[in-house]
């Protein structure tokens, strides 16, 4: 068993700091210095796939799960509380993209914050997110399990195979295929996500596009007008809170930063593109389902809602179409969160904050073989266990320490400005964006659960307590 100082390590040689070789243990008294050298991982995702990516893992429960709760809460002032969540993201995501840039390694945030803030706040975020990731896939896939048996439902054949209670084998079976894939090949799963994300997108445009036209008139339907704040300003912002989970995918585009070609045009592109595409499809989901429906039925309607907007606007035609996105939602979600997740395992491991075997590659395939294992074996006894409600919200608890330590990350990078920090992308009135998008990361967790807020706070004291047996003598501040 690798104890405190032994395990294996990859590094060079640093002005100041001992040399380490993978497979020689490490002096006592030594400090190493690590940076990301050796085995690197192929450069095989483009802008396009990059978007992908960071849309593919949004979509869901903004459009899936979250128009009837915000609805009941805001009325059609919910749409605003989207707005809201959006320009919080792109105030991180600015930050993100900047450093994304002068940093184009796997691990994003970690990555940025163990550089820009030290090892020990690295291996909080490094491990805490490689947990949290674990926790939102397995949301993911029992959602889609939840999206296939009701299709099956509709179809007249999930009476025959057991209905409602194929949840949880459709959801394993997925979660084993999806890990499969993405090892045999990141631009297999790169592939995959394009279509998914493609398909899923022409489904919602489309509905939203006559769901608009519907809700304007232009069909001659009769809409009763809603007063737009029916329940005063302040349910507005406590449901952007509530709202603000749907926008944690964007940053998994910097987790896989390592694998995007010419990173220092995608990445600040795949990220920023990402969250106005999102934003503008939440926003015009609360229009057409406010519209079709009135805020009073999506409310009473729930997790449910917009499956019932659908039947309202097209029929059984709607409910089907609609049921068939969910599915592509949650796969996207899913196979996106599995690629981030091991890639957050491999950048932790080939820093020696855990044991470097983490961080091997398949030779043929050019994946972190070990790392998906890491990502894909969790997730599935979660799936199976059962109850990933709250561990989803711990999920956007661990993500919103990351953007916020990010965000002082920037401020950092800037203030100590190392000969090797230079983007291609520079946030404008970075102290502004930046001092602004760590106070609303930081400000939302007060509005969560207290039981996720407890979780998330042993996942982080743990991820401490093991830096400090294990990796306490690893230096990374400064180090590309």
């Amino acid at each position: 068993m690798d104890g405190p100082h032994e395990p294996e390590r990859s590094g060079t040689e640093e002005a100041g700091a001992s040399p380490t070789q993978a497979g020689h243990p490490v002096d006592a008294d030594a400090e190493a210095s690590v940076t990301e050298e050796g085995t690197e991982l192929e450069r095989s995702i483009g802008l396009v796939g990059g978007v992908a990516i960071g849309v593919g893992t949004m979509i869901g429960a903004g459009i899936f799960v979250f128009p009837g709760l915000a609805a009941g809460q805001a009325g059609p002032a919910a749409a605003g509380s989207f707005a809201i969540g959006a320009v919080i993201a792109l105030l991180v995501a600015l930050p993100a993209s900047e450093l994304a840039t002068a940093m184009p390694k796997s691990g994003g945030g970690y990555y940025f914050i163990s550089r820009a803030l030290g090892a020990l706040p690295g291996a909080v975020v490094g491990i805490s997110i490689w947990l949290g990731l674990v926790f939102a896939t397995a949301f993911y896939l029992v959602g889609f399990g939840n999206y296939a048996a009701e299709l099956l439902v509709q179809a007249g054949i999930g009476a025959s195979i057991g209905g409602l209670g194929v949840v949880t084998p459709l959801a394993l079976v997925f979660g084993v295929l999806l890990t499969g894939l993405n090892l045999f090949g990141t631009e297999n799963a790169a592939k995959l996500q394009n279509y998914v994300v493609g398909l899923l997108l022409t489904i919602l445009v489309l509905f939203l596009g006559y769901g608009g036209l519907d809700a304007v008139g232009v069909f001659g339907r009769a809409t009763t007008p809603e007063t737009f704040l029916p329940f005063g300003v302040a349910p507005v912002f406590t449901t952007a809170a509530l709202v603000f989970t749907s926008y944690l995918g964007f940053a998994q585009v910097a987790t896989v930063a390592g694998d995007i070609k010419n990173p220092g045009r995608n990445l600040p592109l795949a990220m920023v593109g990402s969250v106005l595409i999102v934003g503008v499809l939440y926003v015009g989901t609360i229009f057409v389902a406010t519209s079709a429906m009135g805020s009073l039925a999506l409310g009473r309607a729930g997790e449910t809602a917009i499956v019932d907007v659908a039947a309202e606007l097209f029929g059984i035609a709607g409910v089907f179409a609609i049921l068939v996105a969910g599915l592509l939602a949650t796969v996207s979600s899913a196979n996106a969160s599995i690629l981030s997740t091991s890639r957050a395992v491999f950048a932790v491991s080939k820093d020696a904050l855990i044991p470097q075997r983490a961080s091997r590659m398949n030779l043929k395939y050019g994946t972190p073989h070990v790392a998906l294992a890491m990502a894909g074996g969790p997730v599935l006894v979660l799936v199976a266990l059962g109850e990933t409600e709250v561990l989803a919200e711990v999920a956007s608890f661990l993500h919103l320490i990351m953007y916020g330590l990010m965000c002082v990350a920037l401020i950092a990078m800037r203030r100590d400005e190392p000969e090797w920090y230079d983007p291609d992308f520079r946030v404008p009135a970075y102290r502004v964006v930046a001092g602004l998008g760590a106070l609303a990361s930081f400000g939302l967790i007060f509005f969560m659960q207290r039981a996720s807020q407890i979780i998330g706070l042993v996942v982080m004291v743990a991820a401490a307590g093991w830096y400090k047996y294990y990796a306490s003598d690893v230096s990374l501040k400064g180090v590309l």
